[in-house]
């Protein structure tokens, strides 16, 4: 909301969805959220598919805390997937916190990075730049860097897509077929041929072989190779 200003008003958090898969790491982020903020309401999910639930079919929360490394998560897709649900500013909290997946969290969509053990000093003033809409990054993190460029260039690409069509690629990369995917997803042949064309366009490639590779460009595994 925008005051007579200009200037965005600030939000006042008053409820949160924590995604992480550790219960001891995730009840003391509710201790956290809760010590450091007026956030009264907090859920937890051990995973995207139970987060994805939730925000699907609960009141939606003013933030979101994320895990990157989830279960049933490959590199930034749950964070992709997430911003496709809501409407509610995604903090990331991570023990990868070196300045390339700060990066490409950000390019991704979250409103700002948090490393995994920081202070509660760290989170209350994440929440407190959050809140008066401004990104949120620790000290010492670097810009983008031209080395960083096609991790970027994936994670813009994907974050183009549709939640629809970021679950079909998803179902791609693990190798079904048209009719499998369909049925998946109870939607008919011809909307999947359709969806895969779209996402072929918008990803900028020409086969499902070339699709796979943006995805995984995006990983973890791709990402943590290319810096290491």
């Amino acid at each position: 909301m925008a005051t007579s200003d200009g200037f965005s008003a600030p939000i006042r958090f008053s409820s949160a969805l924590v995604v992480d898969d550790h219960p001891l790491f995730c009840d003391a982020l509710v201790m956290t959220l809760q010590a450091v903020s007026p956030i009264k309401t907090v859920a937890t999910a051990p995973c995207l598919a139970d987060a994805l639930h939730r925000l699907a079919s609960e009141p939606a929360p003013d933030l979101v805390v994320l895990d990157l490394n989830l279960p049933d998560v490959d590199g930034f897709d749950g964070l992709l997937r997430l911003r496709k649900s809501t409407r509610a500013k995604v903090l990331v909290v991570s023990s990868m916190a070196d300045s390339r997946t700060i990066n490409a969290a950000l390019q991704a969509g979250a409103a700002g990075f948090v490393p995994k053990h920081s202070q509660r000093d760290l989170f209350r003033r994440a929440l407190q730049t959050l809140a008066a809409g401004q990104t949120f990054v620790p000290e010492g993190h670097m810009p983008t860097a031209e080395a960083d460029a096609s991790t970027q260039d994936a994670v813009a690409r994907l974050a183009s897509l549709t939640a629809q069509q970021a679950r079909i690629l998803d179902l791609i990369c693990e190798g079904k077929l048209n009719k499998q995917i369909a049925y998946e997803l109870s939607i008919a042949e011809t909307t999947v041929k359709a969806h895969i064309t779209a996402i072929m366009r918008k990803l900028g490639v020409h086969s499902r072989t070339q699709a796979v590779l943006i995805a995984k460009e995006a990983s973890f595994e791709e990402h943590l190779r290319s810096s290491g």
